[in-house]
Order: C-alpha cells, then sequence, then structure tokens
C-alpha cells in the first residue's frame, strides 16, 4: 500500500480497524455469567482476518 493514502482511504480502514477488534472483557461476564470462561474475540461486530478475507477499502 502506499504512504501517502488519501484520507477517505484511512477512514474506511479505521472503521474496519475498529470492527474487528474484541468485545471489552466485561461482556462476557454479562452474558455468561462468572463461571464461563470464553474469549471476548466471540462478541466482536464482524471477524475477519486481514490474510483470509480481502476489504476491498
Amino acid at each position: 500500500m502506499a504512504t501517502y493514502k488519501h484520507l477517505s482511504r484511512k477512514l474506511r480502514l479505521a472503521k474496519l480497524h475498529k470492527q474487528t477488534r474484541w468485545a471489552p472483557f466485561w461482556t462476557v461476564m454479562k452474558i455468561y455469567g462468572k463461571g464461563r470462561r470464553v474469549h471476548p474475540g466471540r462478541h466482536t461486530e464482524i471477524k475477519r482476518s486481514w490474510r483470509r478475507t480481502k476489504t476491498k477499502a
């Protein structure tokens, strides 16, 4: 990717980055209770890997 990125592209990439972040850890306790150990990555908006799926941003 180019060193200089247009602002519009940068904003699109930033949005896609936010969607793939882990959910906060307290959401696990809120949904499942204290005893269940679940990874917070389950509660993300969109699961995407930079290697598997391309975004066409």
